[in-house]
């Protein structure tokens, strides 16, 4: 049977959350093996919790699965699933075990980029606000940086344009499932970030009603996606501050843009800044001098710098780069986690990593290519 099947049909059930879904996953990295358990073997994993094990047990949402992956498949979505290379593996991080296990996407887009950045803000964003989302975007051309943010009204939809404006990859996360898209005025710009490369994400499945109660959820993506969260406007409440924390809870950097003292779209910024709870953020210098990102690295920059790289490397800290490559600002124990190398030998290839200026750390110790 076809593996999605097991992989949403897992996610489907009642009382299994994302936290508890990766844990299982720990368990059996393949979903469909839960499925094929003994009825013992099922109150060992699931204990007190009969519902789960009912579910399981009668295949209860096994039709809703099926009819999702024929509708999937006719509409062209991905279907990622954390154990792909496909899936944004920064959501794989320790710190993130509350992100969704499976995410469906329509648009070609790699979520895996070297470098991202949340862009989000108030719906009522003001001539100021949009401006300054302009400016910065337009400050991102030609250093390979994917722009994520919620494709909402305000300045969500004024940094996907900037994005588009620019010829920089865009990615929307929805707060709902992918057979429409909310608000409805965004149609058309939905429609032509997946046309130019970038794409729309989400972890819900088709024919999920539009509640207000899965927009504030779909922050938590939009924050794991990037190696920063910038809040441009917003005012002492709101979704983008909802963002701002839990990118703080993710160990993620966030910058805030200051605004004047008395309006109210400001306010939240300046208050993110005043309490330490975001840098500064007057142009994006200040973000790449905080992140360690080298400026100007456009795609041919990047490619002729990792050969350079490449060349100087050992076996050891080409394997160690690689798994940074791909999933940048980790900390020692969590690089071990992903190759065979002890702890010793990889605080050696660090360290020569870092004398051959091939790596940075950063600060929390954590490690990311210098490129």
């Amino acid at each position: 049977m076809d593996s999605r099947i097991y992989q949403i049909a897992l996610a489907a059930t009642r009382g299994i959350s994302c936290r508890s879904y990766r844990e299982l996953l720990k368990i059996n990295p393949d979903p469909a093996a839960f499925f094929e358990m003994s009825h013992g073997e099922l109150q060992e994993v699931f204990t007190k919790h009969q519902s789960i094990i009912e579910q399981i047990e009668s295949r209860a949402m096994m039709e809703r699965v099926k009819e999702e992956i024929e509708w999937i498949d006719k509409h062209g979505i991905r279907v990622l699933f954390a154990g792909n290379d496909e899936y944004p593996q920064r959501l794989n991080r320790s710190e993130c075990a509350d992100t969704p296990v499976i995410l469906y996407a329509k648009g070609d887009c790699d979520f895996n980029m070297m470098r991202s950045v949340a862009i989000v803000g108030t719906r009522r964003a003001t001539e100021y606000g949009r401006d300054m989302t302009a400016r910065l975007v337009e400050q991102l051309v030609g250093e390979g940086v994917m722009v994520v943010s919620g494709l909402a009204y305000g300045i969500d939809a004024a940094a996907h344009r900037a994005s588009l404006a620019n010829g920089l990859t865009t990615v929307g996360v929805l707060g709902h499932g992918l057979d429409q898209i909310y608000p409805s005025q965004n149609r058309s710009l939905a429609k032509e970030m997946v046309q130019n490369g970038g794409a729309l994400i989400t972890e819900y499945m088709s024919q999920t009603r539009i509640s207000p109660t899965y927009f504030p959820a779909r922050n938590r993506i939009i924050a794991a996606m990037c190696d920063a969260t910038v809040v441009v406007e917003a005012s002492e409440k709101g979704g983008a501050l909802i963002t701002a924390g839990i990118a703080n809870s993710y160990q993620r950097d966030v910058f805030a843009v200051p605004g004047r003292v008395f309006d109210s779209y400001s306010k939240g910024c300046n208050n993110l800044i005043a309490n330490n709870r975001a840098n500064i953020l007057r142009n994006m210098d200040d973000l790449f001098y905080i992140l360690g990102w080298d400026k100007h690295t456009n795609a041919k920059g990047i490619e002729g710098r990792q050969q350079e790289i490449f060349a100087m490397l050992t076996a050891e800290e080409q394997k160690i780069y690689d798994i940074l490559a791909e999933t940048p600002n980790l900390t020692i124990e969590e690089i071990e986690t992903r190759c065979s190398l002890s702890l010793p030998k990889i605080a050696n290839a660090l360290l020569g990593m870092e004398l051959k200026n091939a790596i940075k750390c950063l600060p929390g110790k954590t490690y990311h290519c210098s490129n």
